[in-house]
């Protein structure tokens, strides 16, 4: 039905009011795909309404567990699980899919599943996360598009130095090395808080991580984990997006339930462009935007604590009005520029080279009709409309449905002229 639907908006609307964060995307799926380790019924708190977040859901209902969702609380009963083969079409509705891998190989002993799907940003290779797992006993055959794992003698621990500080991979180490025999280390760990949020889920269902956010991760694998109660992080990328939403209008925005202290980079950046903006208590921002803005200067984007990736497409279309020229490097993803050319519709001044941008600031965008073609550079369609003269019209609904709950809703609520139609 996404397919078929458009985001219109309204250019020119003043934001002002408060936006309450949605649940981590990033960490929603992860714990999910942790349920399979505890035996019983877990429930997890501020899951976000997100198609990601569903296909998890259904990824683990074919495993045979049992999942209830009521508002944003999510109830999975993995007591039993009855099936390890992971259908190709629930595989092909995220890449991230691929975190079932460690948890379910880790549990069953067995694991079988096709390659992921998810947004097309070049390479984000799965070779980190099966070289791991190999490491740690897993026999894995690579054929017909399928991955078929086995640990015909369990999961032991290993010492493991991964070559680049992968997300996914950390976390399916993690999950992997809970109920492994041995301990665990995980040297140039990725340590986003996202990954903060998975140890500490584990460690509350009887897990023993250590090191957790740091370059170094411990894991002593245990027999046994629980089920327990645990509330999901808020979604930092969602929070950058709106504080770009906000700057993009000259608003005033306050975001509630908003963990600051993994926005550090991304507020960094927004105040050098001229946005005053205050944190305080453990979960509010504020940003106040009352002259025109300027330029950041570059902008690189890394692994934690560096500048997030996926905030860089939001912020591409905040500098495609800020006087003078910004240069992006991006420094995790080959295709992450793929939102530039329908910037540019809107009368961006743009030029793609490789990893590098070039944003020259303009004076006005003017409303087009945009495709979203990823979830983070939908993100940056929507924020570039809410300032473009006259009508923006975006489709391709389905990758901003992954990442976004109610994404025209909230920001209606906050004076945006959005519908979805």
């Amino acid at each position: 039905m996404a397919e078929q639907q458009r985001i219109v908006i309204g250019g020119g609307k003043r934001l002002e009011g408060e936006i309450p964060i949605q649940g981590a995307k990033n960490s929603a799926l992860p714990l999910l795909a942790a349920t399979v380790l505890c035996s019983g019924e877990s429930v997890l708190h501020n899951c976000p309404h997100l198609s990601d977040c569903d296909s998890a859901c259904r990824i683990l209902e074919c495993l045979g567990c049992r999942c209830k969702r009521e508002q944003n609380t999510v109830t999975v009963d993995s007591s039993v699980i009855s099936c390890t083969d992971i259908p190709a079409s629930l595989m092909r509705e995220m890449r991230s899919s691929i975190i079932f891998l460690g948890s379910v190989l880790t549990r069953c002993g067995r694991c079988r599943m096709s390659f992921p799907g998810g947004c097309e940003l070049g390479p984000r290779p799965i070779d980190f996360h099966l070289a791991a797992l190999r490491e740690m006993g897993a026999v894995i055959d690579e054929r017909h598009g399928y991955l078929e794992c086995t640990a015909p003698k369990g999961l032991n621990g290993a010492r493991i130095t991964l070559s680049f500080s992968s997300v996914g991979a950390t976390e399916n180490i993690m999950l992997a090395a809970s109920l492994a025999e041995g301990t665990t280390e995980i040297h140039n760990a990725a340590r986003e808080p996202e990954i903060v949020d998975l140890a500490e889920y584990i460690n509350k269902c009887g897990g023993k991580i250590s090191g957790a956010g740091e370059s170094t991760i411990v894991i002593e694998g245990v027999k046994r984990l629980s089920s327990c109660e645990h509330r999901i992080m808020s979604d930092r990328i969602a929070a950058a997006t709106y504080l770009c939403c906000g700057a993009i209008t000259g608003g005033e925005l306050i975001l509630t339930g908003a963990d600051h202290s993994g926005l550090r980079p991304v507020i960094a950046v927004l105040e050098r462009m001229g946005c005053s903006i205050y944190t305080y208590g453990k979960s509010n921002v504020f940003i106040n935007v009352r002259r025109p803005l300027t330029s950041p200067g570059t902008v690189r984007t890394n692994v934690h604590p560096g500048f997030p990736t996926d905030a860089q497409p939001p912020l591409m279309a905040l500098t495609a009005v800020a006087g003078g020229t910004t240069v992006f490097v991006e420094n995790i993803f080959e295709n992450r520029f793929k939102h530039a050319s329908e910037l540019v519709r809107l009368g961006a001044h743009i030029s793609v080279e490789g990893k590098v941008a070039v944003v020259i600031g303009v004076r006005s965008l003017s409303g087009a009709e945009l495709v979203a073609t990823d979830l983070r550079g939908g993100a940056a369609l929507v924020t570039a409309g809410l300032a473009a003269e006259g009508t923006t019209k975006i489709a391709g609904l389905s990758h901003i449905d992954r990442g976004y709950e109610n994404i025209e809703g909230v920001l209606r609520s906050v004076g945006a002229d959005i519908t979805r139609k």
